[in-house]
């Protein structure tokens, strides 16, 4: 359908110019081949894949911990109790991680950084299975936008896409809304073909079938001016068809060919029917429409008054409520009722009757709508075999525009390069964040060398020391003038109450086991 193919079309080719800008910085509108000029300090470290050898960033060497310097295994009640300041200690380093300034890596980013340094790769496990990533994961940081004034037109392909994919949404469900209401049947001529052809005896014939006379009849139609791309078959507009022959040549048993609609029904395109005879016979063709919604015949005095002959229950009883309206023959005291006229009182046979009674009564003056009686000759003379008889039907069909509203919302056309697009565009702008991490973090260290390695070893340190299951600060501990502190004294006597404690615990219970 042009509007799905439309639709389609403008979103993939915005993903791709996003993805074109993101990668080749082609802006839209630059001709094909065309490069934005390169302005300001160079994005990411001296390595590769800007040239040179791949920068070595410094790192700390695995901390091997002497055993004399572990403390022994605390109780259950001091574990729990440690368990619960690491994991205040860890939450306060996350905290302290997120405010801390690019270019200070703790300890444990060390492994993301190291693989950050090598070119991205795409997974090619992403797809289905992938988190729902967010339409902020591709907006660029404004950081970089003021390091790339280029980027601009990148934010503006990006507010476009999302213009575009409102528009989409909106008439999505514009189009839902649409398909739940009922469409107006359109009124199109079925051109119905009627022919036959006789093939007279043979005497040398081998067969019984040629050496008797038959004729073969044929009934076929076609929509005319259908524009719809799937024909539909000539059998899908009826219910029934009935040939009616000649009783007195073929007898009371074999004069009626019938055909009725069934769930396990095949259509097609037309009817043949063969029969033997060598003279010419009257038969009668009884079409019975299939309507869609279902069709009734009014009874006739209620024809009369409606001024409808055959009509949907839907327009009967619209009918019904525009005659009650007009003549105002509702109750003006119980609006429930209806006060029945003489026309009605003939009909529905009762002087009131309520509204919710209408559908009930309305049953018994429906009827099964009238078919198409075609009365034709089967000619069997020679000079009659090539004429046709045609006849015009006129019949409701679906408005074709339908169909494509449906086909629009099943479609999933270009969706799968759509989404490869998407996941191209999320690496480009994740890629470009790490790079933008690496510039900083080489920045700092071009500046002020020393000062920037004193403070991201202060980092790595408290890192570690939050990492490892050492408590205190064992630098300090390795100096005498940690001990010579004021708190040294009341720390030495709560250490030796605390042994003393546990001691005469031990004896106690040792007595107590001798003393049993």
């Amino acid at each position: 359908m042009a509007t799905e193919e439309t639709a389609g079309g403008a979103r993939k080719a915005t993903k791709s110019k996003l993805f074109e800008f993101l990668v080749h910085g082609v802006r839209p509108g630059m001709p094909s081949g065309a490069r934005m000029p390169h302005q300001g300090a160079p994005m990411g470290p001296p390595g590769p894949p800007y040239g040179g050898s791949p920068a070595v960033r410094p790192g700390l060497p695995a901390p091997v911990m002497e055993p004399s310097r572990k403390r022994p295994a605390p109780s259950q009640q001091v574990q729990q109790q440690q368990q619960q300041q690491q994991q205040q200690q860890q939450q306060a380093v996350q905290n302290r991680a997120r405010k801390k300034p690019v270019g200070f890596p703790g300890a444990s980013e060390m492994p993301a950084r190291q693989m950050d340094m090598r070119e991205p790769q795409s997974d090619p496990t992403l797809g289905s299975n992938a988190k729902r990533r967010k339409m902020a994961d591709k907006i660029l940081p404004q950081r970089i936008r003021e390091l790339v004034p280029e980027s601009q037109a990148y934010m503006d392909l990006l507010a476009f896409e999302r213009k575009l994919d409102q528009t989409i949404m909106r008439k999505r469900v514009d189009i839902q809304e649409a398909l739940k209401r009922p469409m107006k049947q359109q009124k199109r001529k079925l051109r119905l073909y009627i022919s036959n052809t006789f093939n007279p005896a043979r005497p040398d014939a081998d067969d019984s079938d040629g050496s008797i006379a038959s004729w073969e009849l044929r009934v076929e139609g076609k929509l005319l001016d259908d524009p719809g791309k799937q024909k539909k078959k000539f059998s899908s507009f009826f219910k029934s068809l009935v040939i009616e022959l000649d009783k007195d040549l073929y007898g009371p048993d074999n004069h009626l060919v019938e055909w009725h609609r069934t769930p396990t029904t095949q259509e097609t395109d037309g009817f043949q029917v063969k029969r033997p005879g060598d003279v010419s016979v009257r038969c009668t063709l009884l079409l019975m429409l299939d309507y869609q919604p279902p069709q009734f015949k009014l009874d006739p005095r209620l024809a009369r008054l409606l001024g409808i002959h055959t009509q949907t229950r839907s327009c009967i009883i619209q009918a019904l409520w525009q005659y009650i309206k007009t003549n105002k023959l509702q109750d003006s005291h119980d609006k429930e009722y209806i006060n029945c006229d003489k026309y009605f009182q003939q009909i529905f046979d009762c002087p009131r009757l309520k509204f919710s009674e209408i559908p009930q009564r309305l049953t018994n003056l429906l009827l099964p709508p009238d078919p198409i009686v075609i009365n034709h000759v089967i000619s069997v003379d020679p000079n009659d075999q090539k004429k046709t008889a045609c006849y015009d039907i006129d019949v409701e069909v679906e408005d074709p525009l339908k169909s494509q509203m449906s086909s629009f919302l099943l479609s999933t056309a270009n969706q799968q390069e759509i989404a490869s697009l998407d996941n191209k565009i999320h690496e480009t702008i994740e890629s470009i964040n790490q790079l933008k991490i690496q510039r900083d973090f080489m920045l700092s260290f071009s500046r002020d060398p020393k000062g920037y390695i004193q403070d991201w070893l202060k980092s790595q340190s408290r890192d570690l020391k939050l990492m490892t299951d050492v408590v205190g600060n064992p630098e300090e501990e390795r100096r005498a003038a940690f001990y010579h502190e004021p708190w040294s004294q009341e720390a030495v006597s709560r250490y030796f109450y605390c042994k003393i404690q546990q001691r005469r615990q031990e004896l106690e219970q040792a007595l107590a086991v001798r003393n049993t």
